[in-house]
């Protein structure tokens, strides 16, 4: 829980005894009108204390005034283990574990908006239990390239996807009192140079592609953003004028808090003027190096308030700043219905739910799975990913579980009784197990060759049933980790080659990917049954053997495209990626040179087949789509037209399908996607039952961005409507035209 500063305590009970509450500590008042009249109790150096960090992840209050300090927590996927005031060292609580939920690839992948509802009140409630007010996240940045190191904790390539699961998450999270810190506020699409990569983005790209989800969070109502650490404009996005002041505040109207990340901050005129509300970080340059609690040395502390003290600048933008401080801080840690829970049965059932809905049947030729359990049945497990902790690492997002559930231990307690169920190596990969101080206590070395794991591997698959092979990637560095990328497409730790000798030993083989970004597979044709399986949190195990067994019918799809290799994706076919370090500078140039042609846009446009296209995911039942309608031929600007389709399911077990509508514009003046989407429902269907699928279509879903007028446009024209399966498995098909001229009511 957070400390109560003693001279803060002292003055509640000061305030409580006198004969009226003050009007900022009257939760029942208007929240502007308790804005205002703590500001003009504060001095200036109480409103300077409370722009900066006090600690790593502390900034101060007002303890004259009863105004608490404000605690955040890294995010986004559980709340971090304790850590010293002043250093990322463990603080060595005993009563700092967490429930870990799936990371938000695994969310993005259920398109299910009631999922991420559920989501952000679970992790809600335990954040406010250990008394944080600040949950950093979630993420949205988009997944440009599957080299990105921090893909895992995003929502993949598209952004009406991302916009619509991210807001749900937020509101339930701050229906608990927690404020959403929506990052990384923006363009930051690769880890590799994160601190000096310029982006250089054309503004159809940049409205189209990389900020609707942003602006879907700041709609749904987010009470903080984090500012990133590249530029853009040769300005550090954590005082960058055009994307704090001008779009965030100004065109979005957002009316909290901006938060640098944690040393993004470079200059203290840049960060008075152009946008940001709060700094935090640690040592003196923010991040890595100089004096311990350096804090009032912040650019937004000392240096901040000397410059208004020599008459340099003035007080207006310290008022905003202050304002927007303390508008989250009466949200939250002023909040009195700031309560929760922590590792609550509700809770792992809730991360469990999630991982059903997320895991991705990718390929299941001659239904191999479910697993069936009639006779003497044999299930071999290969792999270290099956046993190996993945709560630990990958950066800020790393954590300190009650338990993990392994794939393993998952599929040993699915089985008990039905099935035989045994374990071998198969490969080395990182047998470390700590990160930050939080220790696994797994043992994982093996001093074996490749060759001998994969002879033991073989020997014993050729007596299975079954064989399990549960792979992938981890939260390593130059993995799925934060402050690196990978190095390839390519599975690490020699794993093509055993599920090459696994293929050729065993019919029956089931490979597990574990990863937070898509992989190569040139074993994809050998293999007949691949999951994508996700980081997910403390359920993983259970999860995983959910939908392996058959329990749960997996209805989870791909929220970002699998190319078959790095020259299918637009930023490594156009030499886009990762950028061009400037002469004599340690600026990096990062041309986004695809523009608007990102993920299955791409893939589209340039009739490249993908490993496994965008919105994929198979079921152990079968839907049937009818044809698509619409219910006028033609529309104008102002109106908007109802697409129905009906859907059955045609298999002998019930199941849920993501019915996804994507958008074509036939003829354009500007380039345009192949299509685009637009709309998405999950329905659940019981065997032969059928449902009409509806969807409301406007003039937003047919608009681009008109970069010389700086603003939507819907050109007059013929559309295509496209109802199907994946963006590659289109079903059905309807047309209609737009026209700017008025049409009669329906």
């Amino acid at each position: 829980m957070k400390p109560i500063l003693f001279a803060a305590a002292l003055s509640l009970c000061s305030l409580a005894s006198s004969a009226a509450t003050p009007l900022y500590l009257d939760n029942n008042a208007p929240l502007e009108e308790r804005v205002e009249d703590a500001l003009s109790r504060m001095t200036t150096a109480d409103k300077i204390a409370i722009i900066h960090a006090q600690s790593k992840f502390c900034s101060a209050g007002v303890p004259s005034l009863g105004i608490p300090e404000l605690w955040t927590s890294d995010g986004p996927h559980g709340v971090r283990p304790e850590v010293l005031w002043d250093e990322w060292d463990q603080a060595g609580w005993t009563n700092d574990s967490c429930v870990a939920f799936p990371a938000l690839t695994a969310l993005a992948a259920s398109w299910d908006p009631a999922i991420s509802r559920l989501y952000g009140e679970s992790i809600g409630e335990e954040a406010a239990y250990r008394g944080k007010d600040v949950l950093l996240g979630p993420g949205v940045n988009i997944y440009r390239t599957p080299l990105n190191g921090r893909n895992f904790e995003y929502m993949g390539e598209d952004p009406y996807l991302a916009g619509v699961m991210v807001a749900p998450y937020i509101q339930g999270l701050q229906s608990k009192g927690v404020a959403a810190c929506v990052k990384h506020f923006a363009l930051n699409n690769n880890e590799v140079n994160r601190h000096t990569t310029n982006v250089i983005v054309d503004d159809r790209a940049l409205y189209e592609i990389y900020l609707p989800a942003f602006k879907a969070a700041a709609d749904a109502g987010a009470w903080s953003f984090m500012a990133a650490y590249n530029l853009n404009g040769d300005e550090h996005m954590c005082h960058n004028k055009r994307f704090l002041n001008d779009i965030l505040k100004g065109e979005w109207g957002f009316d909290g808090a901006v938060i640098s990340d944690w040393g993004g901050v470079h200059d203290t005129r840049e960060a008075i003027t152009n946008g940001l509300d709060l700094e935090f970080g640690t040592w003196t340059n923010g991040l890595s190096s100089g004096a311990s609690n350096a804090y009032d040395n912040y650019y937004l502390a000392r240096p901040y308030l000397k410059l208004i003290e020599s008459g340099e600048v003035g007080t207006a933008e310290l008022d905003d700043k202050a304002r927007r401080v303390l508008r989250l801080m009466m949200r939250t840690s002023m909040n009195p219905a700031q309560r929760g829970s922590m590792c609550s049965p509700e809770h792992y059932t809730a991360a469990r739910t999630i991982g059903d809905a997320g895991i991705v049947l990718l390929k299941n030729d001659g239904n191999v799975l479910p697993i069936k359990t009639e006779g003497d049945v044999k299930v071999l497990v290969v792999g270290e990913n099956a046993v190996k902790m993945m709560t630990v690492g990958g950066g800020s997002s790393s954590l300190k579980v009650q338990r993990e559930i392994s794939p393993l231990d998952g599929l040993r307690a699915a089985l008990d009784g039905k099935a035989q169920v045994e374990w071998v190596r198969g490969y080395v990969g990182d047998v470390t197990g700590e990160y930050n101080g939080v220790v696994t206590g797994q043992d994982l070395t093996d001093s074996r060759s490749a060759e001998e794991l994969i002879a033991e591997a073989v020997d014993k698959a050729r007596g299975a049933d079954y064989v399990i092979f549960v792979g992938g990637l981890n939260k390593s560095a130059g993995q799925d980790c934060e402050d690196a990328d990978r190095t390839g497409l390519e599975l690490p730790y020699n794993q093509d080659a055993v599920i090459e000798a696994l293929a050729a030993a065993n019919p029956n083989l089931v490979v597990v990917n574990v990863s937070g970004n898509a992989v190569a597979m040139p074993w994809v044709n050998k293999v007949p049954a691949i999951v994508q399986a996700w980081f997910l949190g403390s359920e993983a195990g259970n999860s995983i053997a959910d939908v392996l067994t058959g329990a749960v019918n997996p209805s989870g799809k791909l929220p970002f495209t699998f190319p078959t290799s790095l020259n299918d994706v637009g930023a490594h076919a156009l030499g886009a990626y990762p950028g061009t370090q400037r002469a004599d500078s340690p600026i990096v140039d990062l041309e986004y040179k695809e523009g608007i042609l990102v993920g299955y846009r791409w893939a589209d446009a340039k009739n490249t087949k993908p490993l496994f296209p965008f919105g994929h995911g198979l079921s152990y039942t079968t839907f049937e789509y009818g044809d698509a309608t619409v219910d006028s031929k033609t529309i104008g600007m102002g109106d908007s037209i109802t697409v129905s389709v009906p859907v059955t399911n045609t298999g002998k077990v019930p199941g849920q399908e993501v019915v996804q509508l994507y958008i074509a514009d036939n003829k354009a003046s500007v380039v345009r996607p192949p299509k685009e989407l637009k709309a998405f429902k999950k329905v659940a269907l019981l065997p032969g039952q059928t449902e009409v699928v509806k969807f409301t279509i406007g003039k937003d879903a047919l608009s681009f961005f008109d970069d010389k007028a700086h603003a939507w446009t819907a050109e007059p024209g013929k559309f295509t409507v496209l109802v199907g399966s994946s963006s590659r498995d289109i079903r059905s098909k309807a047309a209609f035209t737009l026209t700017d001229k008025a049409v009669a009511s329906k």
